[in-house]
């Protein structure tokens, strides 16, 4: 098992490790609106997955503009932010801080995300960045 620290305390961390080289995992995740969005590799485009635990936290809002910021400049490129917070509270998060040049989807539902990309805690929550 994977392990990471969270807080100066070593956790465990389940599910698969992508390698450099490996494709993307196909996932089903949940948008705002509720509708069932599916990530993965392969589509002809790059992606750009951001993975925070929820965007109400100082470090992810943060993380989560600097990559607005920059989406609207990447060509070709779709860029998603991946959390634990609920659909609405990810559509909300995005319409009052203005975030326009990504999409904000949500693994609450089964954390299959977190599971296929190796960033979700074995006591359930997601863990650490990963791109």
């Amino acid at each position: 098992m994977q392990q990471t620290k969270l807080q100066g305390v070593s956790v465990g961390l389940s599910g698969g490790e992508l390698k450099l080289g490996n494709k993307a995992p196909e996932v089903s995740l949940v948008a705002a609106d509720l509708s069932e969005v599916k990530v993965s590799g392969g589509t002809g485009k790059a992606r750009v997955i951001i993975a925070v635990p929820s965007l109400d936290t100082d470090v992810c809002a943060t993380e989560t503009h600097k990559f607005n910021e920059r989406a609207a400049s990447i060509k070709n490129t779709e860029v998603f932010v991946v959390s634990m917070d609920l659909p609405f509270a990810a559509g909300r998060f995005c319409s009052t801080e203005g975030i326009k040049n990504l999409r904000a989807l949500s693994d609450f539902r089964d954390k299959e995300f977190a599971r296929a990309y190796g960033v979700l805690i074995a006591d359930g929550r997601l863990a650490r960045p990963q791109l």
